[in-house]
């Protein structure tokens, strides 16, 4: 008998710790996917920029200049020097002609090429931002569509507020199993729990050896969620590498620290909840 029972207990130790482990790689996915996703917005923002259009005729030192100032400004990721002759060659490939033979010179203006920090890549932002390249001399004009931008911005805030309530439906989902199947292991223990209460145990005493278990189940359900994770996080990178980059030091050591935290604290109060639910527990409502 005592064979038998331990066997069993094993296989529901193993049992639990595996129901544990599947729950969390979905959490795991559900941490990749959003801290992912932020990146993925923040590389659109950062392609969101704007035109700063030169007077015609300015020294191309005084345009580097300023370009080296705007270079020190916190809204800037990126500058891009475009001269009269490279904006019309650029022209020319989009368009297909030779305008410079019809017009009889050419009327584009040099320009400076400005791409977005991410936290600048909105309308308001760009209107101060205007504003402040004013006290230059040498700007003609400041050139940006509002539309596209206002519209980018839109789509990304939709898209982030849904990923935010699927994400917490999924994790309130998860968290639920996982409370459920510690309190299934600690049912079928309920009558040890009301044994050991009876002779005088201690609340305590009662519950120490159940949520140790129950944080060494967590652990463990863990430490294998995670390592399915890293595992699968790595052959999509071998597929998917000439494309995108997902190998992101910071957003794994979230996603594993978020995986392990939330297996053993979730452990630890599923259990203490469930064992002090039956300590609260009539003896003949336990058969019920």
């Amino acid at each position: 008998m005592s064979g038998t029972g331990s066997k069993r207990g094993k296989g529901s130790y193993f049992v639990s710790t595996i129901s544990i482990s599947l729950v969390l790689i979905v959490v795991g996915m559900l941490v990749f996917i959003l801290l992912n996703a932020r990146l993925i917005s923040d590389h659109v923002r950062r392609n969101i920029g704007f035109a700063v259009i030169v007077k015609d005729n300015t020294n191309e030192a005084e345009i580097k200049r300023v370009q080296k100032i705007l270079d020190t400004r916190p809204f800037v990721y990126s500058s891009t020097y475009i001269t009269k002759e490279q904006a019309a060659k650029s022209f020319k490939k989009e368009m297909g002609e030779d305008f410079e033979a019809i017009l009889g010179g050419n009327p584009l203006l040099p320009s400076i090429e400005i791409r977005l920090n991410p936290e600048y890549a909105n309308n308001d932002s760009l209107a101060v931002i205007e504003k402040g390249l004013a006290r230059f001399d040498i700007i003609h004009e400041v050139y940006y569509q509002k539309s596209m931008i206002e519209s980018i911005n839109e789509n990304i805030h939709r898209i982030t507020l849904l990923f935010l309530i699927v994400g917490a439906v999924l994790v309130l989902i998860s968290f639920t199993l996982i409370r459920n199947t510690i309190h299934l292991a600690v049912y079928s223990q309920r009558l040890l729990i009301k044994t050991m209460q009876l002779v005088g145990a201690t609340p305590f005493f009662i519950c120490k050896p159940f949520v140790y278990g129950s944080m060494w189940r967590g652990f463990f359900g863990a430490l294998i969620a995670n390592l399915i994770l890293l595992g699968a996080i790595f052959v999509v990178q071998e597929k998917v590498s000439k494309v995108i980059n997902i190998m992101h030091m910071d957003v794994i050591v979230v996603m594993v620290g978020f995986v392990m935290l939330s297996g053993v604290l979730l452990s630890f109060f599923s259990a203490w909840f469930s064992v002090r639910r039956y300590l609260n527990k009539d003896l003949n409502t336990l058969y019920a």
